[in-house]
C-alpha cells in the first residue's frame, strides 16, 4: 500500500500520477465496525470494476480546525496503526488530506473537482452522514452532481448496535467514562494503547486515548510475551501505575490491551 500525504502544495502531482479506484471517503479514526462496512463496500465495488481501492483520510480532524482549536480531540489510534489495518484490508492507496483552513472553505463543487475527479475516483463510498465542502454542505446524495456525472455513488447504510450508531465519537465517550469492556462491540476487538516501559513508568505514544481515571484489569504484551494485571490511571488522565512487578521481558515497546474497569467498591468487599 502506498501513503500520499495531499497537501495545496503537491495536490497537482498527484493528480497527474492518479489512475482510476474506487474511494473510500472518512476520517476512519479507531477503524470500527461502521469504518470497516463503509472499506469492504468499496473493495467489493473495487473488484467489481477491476480497479484499485483507495482510502482519503483528513489530518488534524476537521473539528480541531473548524473550531480554531477550542475542540481537542481525543484520538483512538496514529496514522501508522491505521495504515497497517488498511494495508490488511486490501487498501492499495491511502491519501491522507491535509485538513487545514483554505480545505476547510472549499465549496463542495470544488473538493469534488480537485481532490475525487481530480484523483481518479470513479466510484466513491462512505456512510450515509459524510459531508464535504464548506460547512459540510455537500453530502453522499449530491455528489454524483457534483462530480458532473464522472462518479459513482455508494452512501452506506447506519452501522449500529441496539439502535445507536456506531461511531469514533460514541467510542471516545465510553473510553473517557471507563467504559472499556463495551469497546469490542464497537470495534471487535478490546482498545489498544501503545507505550514504552522504561523500568520505571509508561510513557504513551501520541494519538491515543487512555481510558478515565480508574481501576482495569489488562493485559501487557509485547513480542516476547503478555501478563494480565491491573493498572491504574491516575487523576492526571495522563499518568498509568501498575499494581504489580513488570518483567523485565517487555521491557521497551508494548500495548496495553484494555479489558475492563475494576468496581472498586466490589473489590473492597471482597477482600
Amino acid at each position: 500500500m502506498e501513503t500520499i500525504r495531499v497537501n495545496r502544495s503537491n495536490l497537482a502531482e498527484w493528480q497527474k500520477k492518479a489512475r482510476p479506484n474506487v474511494m473510500a471517503l472518512g476520517c476512519f479514526d479507531g477503524l470500527h465496525h461502521g469504518h470497516c462496512a463503509v472499506i469492504h463496500t468499496a473493495y467489493q465495488k473495487a473488484r467489481e470494476k477491476q480497479v484499485p481501492l483507495a482510502v482519503m483520510s483528513f489530518f488534524p480532524h476537521p473539528k480541531t480546525v473548524i473550531s480554531n482549536g477550542k475542540i481537542h480531540v481525543h484520538y483512538l489510534m496514529p496514522l501508522a496503526e491505521r495504515e497497517a489495518k488498511l494495508r490488511s484490508m486490501g487498501v492499495e492507496t491511502f491519501y491522507i488530506v491535509e485538513f487545514d483552513k483554505e480545505f476547510a472553505g472549499l465549496v463542495p463543487e470544488q473538493f469534488v473537482a480537485q481532490y475525487l475527479n481530480g484523483l481518479g475516483v470513479v466510484h466513491a463510498v462512505a456512510g450515509f452522514d459524510f459531508s464535504y465542502g464548506v460547512r459540510g454542505a455537500g453530502n453522499m446524495d449530491r455528489l454524483k452532481h457534483d462530480s458532473s456525472g464522472r462518479i459513482d455513488v455508494t452512501k452506506v447504510a447506519k452501522v449500529d448496535l441496539r439502535g445507536e450508531k456506531i461511531s469514533s465519537t460514541c467510542i471516545r465517550e465510553r473510553l473517557l467514562n471507563g467504559r472499556v469492556a463495551e469497546l469490542p462491540d464497537l470495534l471487535g476487538h478490546f482498545y489498544e494503547t501503545k507505550c514504552e516501559w522504561n523500568g520505571a513508568e509508561f510513557i504513551l505514544y501520541p494519538y491515543y486515548t487512555l481510558p478515565g481515571p480508574g481501576n482495569y484489569r489488562v493485559t501487557l504484551e509485547n513480542r516476547s510475551g503478555s501478563i494480565p494485571t491491573e493498572v491504574t490511571v491516575m487523576n492526571d488522565g495522563t499518568t498509568l501505575k501498575c499494581t504489580d512487578d513488570i518483567p523485565l521481558f517487555l521491557k521497551g515497546k508494548l500495548a496495553i490491551v484494555w479489558e475492563k474497569q475494576i468496581d472498586e467498591s466490589r473489590k473492597l468487599r471482597i477482600s
